[in-house]
């Protein structure tokens, strides 16, 4: 039985805050939200995968199609701030097919587009839904998977939305080139309608009771914790730390996603296709380092020195490319490596913020919390190719792998304040 309960819309939190599951049912729930969740990554490329048709047919240039991009982000990190307070009221299963739903009706959209201001409508609508996903997905976890699997489960979320990265630019180009954008923007639609159908299907293992009973188990200690304001958690100082920790680490991968082929390129000598490979051999490390972090979690772990660790080696690895000490064939090794490692700290990261919001706000705040502190992930993905790129145009490429560096340390310090945050409250929702 759920042992935790609701107090004027909070909930108290008892140790097991996670019903036990079967493997079978734990299993099934991490791939239903995993599949969502690559669907999520999947409509982050939709639209650039189509750029070069839609320069074409409508005669648009760069800054106009990027713009596409800025409405996405725009919007989805705007409403992944709010949607956590709309999953707290209403569920998360509700809101997860709501957002689906708008992705598959963004993919309609893109194939009826008369124009510009068609796209600029499915590019609206795709962030709209794109930003239910981080605080649905990990309320329905954390609510929704047994404890001893949460570390399985955020690295399973972290990895399918990788996989969804690099399907998408696939999919939509192979079927842009046989029949036409319009066809592969009903493509794309066809993949959300059927992320949708599966969360009608499985429904019932995704749901979850909204109030209960007052608690009867709860500490003291823990009841004072509780606040009953809906907007209190913006008071508390680790939400912030977390927020901050996010919008650093997004930051520094939004220098890598955009300018990293074009750097090593440079700094190297290497050919495009090699360089180009480096940033994919990053994701593949990642994904690798996402797949270990979830075994590794376990217990009541001081989660944030893993974090610390991990972090280090990337910020090192990162300051090392930036010199260009290493021969050229080094670099794909070491981006496999740095990736490896910031890979690793995502389920533990996870985690951490799990920690700090059940002790702090109760299970009744994840989707608002979750909502907040990820919308730290658009903040970072927004203003990195801007900042960095400023660094490019200076003329000064070694600064962007140095503030790479710089910017993973920050996030070191905002880690540790995390963790030490966690440790001054309640043991309980550990």
């Amino acid at each position: 039985m759920q042992a935790a309960t609701y107090n004027n819309g909070m909930s108290t939190v008892s140790p097991q805050a996670t019903p036990a599951a079967t493997f079978k049912a734990d299993a099934t729930v991490m791939s239903l939200i995993g599949f969502a969740h690559a669907t999520s990554h999947f409509f982050h490329l939709m639209l650039p995968a189509l750029f070069p048709w839609f320069m074409k047919d409508f005669g648009l240039g760069f800054a106009e199609v990027g713009t596409l991009m800025t409405v996405f982000f725009v919007i989805s990190g705007i409403g992944q701030a709010l949607a956590g307070f709309v999953v707290d009221r209403f569920g998360a299963h509700r809101v997860l097919c709501g957002g689906v739903a708008l992705l598959a009706l963004s993919g309609l959209l893109v194939a009826v587009a008369p124009g510009f201001a068609g796209l600029f409508a499915a590019a609206a609508v795709a962030g709209l839904g794109n930003s239910v996903f981080h605080p649905a997905d990990f309320t329905l976890i954390n609510r929704r998977v047994s404890v001893p699997r949460l570390g399985h489960a955020f690295s399973m979320h972290g990895l399918t939305g990788n996989l969804g990265w690099a399907i998408s630019p696939i999919y939509m180009t192979a079927l842009a080139i046989a029949f036409g954008w319009r066809v592969a923007g009903l493509g794309a639609a066809l993949v959300g309608a059927l992320a949708l159908a599966f969360l009608i299907w499985k429904r019932d293992l995704l749901q979850y009771q909204l109030k209960q009973d007052k608690a009867l188990n709860a500490s003291p200690k823990t009841l004072a914790n509780i606040p009953n304001g809906t907007w209190h958690f913006l008071t508390v100082r680790v939400i912030w730390l977390a927020f901050a920790y996010f919008l650093l680490t997004t930051f520094a991968f939004g220098a890598l996603q955009n300018f990293a082929p074009s750097l090593l390129g440079d700094m190297y000598g290497l050919s495009i296709a090699v360089a180009t490979s480096a940033l994919t051999a990053y994701l593949l490390g990642g994904s690798a380092g996402l797949v270990l972090g979830g075994f590794l979690v376990k217990g009541r772990q001081a989660f944030e020195y893993r974090i610390a660790a991990t972090l280090l080696v990337g910020a090192l690895l990162a300051i090392l490319l930036a010199f260009a000490v290493v021969p050229g064939w080094l670099v794909l090794p070491l981006m496999v490596v740095m990736g490896f490692s910031v890979g690793i700290a995502g389920p533990s990261r996870d985690m951490l913020v799990r920690r700090a919001t059940a002790a702090r706000l109760g299970e009744g705040a994840f989707g608002r919390v979750y909502g907040f502190v990820y919308s730290g992930l658009d903040v970072g993905l927004a203003i990195a190719p801007i900042a960095f790129g400023l660094l490019l145009d200076a003329n000064l490429p070694r600064l962007v792998f140095l503030g790479v560096g710089v910017t993973f340390m920050l996030a070191i310090v905002a880690a540790l304040a995390v963790g030490r945050e966690s440790r001054l409250l309640p043991a309980t929702a550990h």
